[in-house]
């Protein structure tokens, strides 16, 4: 037979605080009914994006989504964000301060179809807009380009409705494998990146935007379309 668990002491700002065994086990179960909702508000968008899918794919045999990726944020992962940005650690202020504990990225093959899907999404009368970053109108300095936006999704619980915050990023298969270079470079040297690779980096980034344009210019020559028109900010 196990001995019963020990309390656990913590050292907080205000002193030590001791929590019992069933309150840990309270706490526990909290935080993963936290993050439940946060997984249920990624299966929604995930649906939403593969009826868009399939629609296109039966009406105009044509796909605009190449590849779709999702997470939730570990605990961990919250925890240094909680940190970082001074978020009140209680599960409401997460909620509204933090969006992107619920990410899913959308890979395209062209940047028409970025701006078309984000349109298509953020139409539905079940999706709030949040925020917008749009970084393919207007690039950051090293040059990425993607279009990000957090939703708000409802989820519907045994307990009622509960409003999920999404962050959904459209980019382009190109902007895709330079994103995934630059993170692995960053990983690797902890962020402190020698000047010449980036630069190096940036030259890449400025290639693929070419790329993009070319590819998309020979797709629309093949279907006879007229060049896309990119908004403005």
């Amino acid at each position: 037979m196990d001995a019963p668990a020990e309390p656990l002491s913590v050292l907080t700002d205000e002193g030590v605080a001791t929590f019992s065994p069933r309150e840990l086990r309270a706490m526990r179960d909290e935080f993963q009914r936290f993050l439940l909702e946060y997984q249920f508000g990624l299966r929604e968008v995930e649906t939403k994006l593969g009826i868009l899918r399939d629609e296109f794919l039966l009406m105009h045999e044509y796909n605009p989504i190449e590849h779709v990726s999702s997470r939730v944020k570990t605990a961990d992962s919250i925890v240094d964000k909680v940190a970082r940005k001074c978020v009140e650690p209680t599960f409401e202020a997460i909620r509204a301060g933090i969006t992107d504990i619920a990410g899913i990225r959308v890979t395209t093959s062209f940047t028409k179809d970025a701006y078309r899907l984000f349109d298509l999404l953020t139409a539905q009368d079940d999706i709030t807009v949040r925020e917008v970053k749009d970084y393919i109108a207007a690039p950051k300095r090293n040059g990425y380009k993607s279009l990000h936006v957090i939703v708000e999704v409802p989820v519907f619980l045994s307990s009622g409705r509960v409003d999920v915050a999404v962050e959904v990023q459209f980019r382009t298969i190109a902007m895709d494998f330079w994103a995934s270079l630059e993170h692995k470079i960053y990983y690797k040297y902890s962020g402190l990146v020698p000047d010449g690779l980036l630069a190096e980096l940036k030259d890449a980034a400025d290639s693929a935007a070419v790329l993009d344009a070319r590819m998309e210019r020979l797709h629309g020559q093949l279907h006879g379309q007229k060049p896309p028109q990119i908004r403005a900010v």
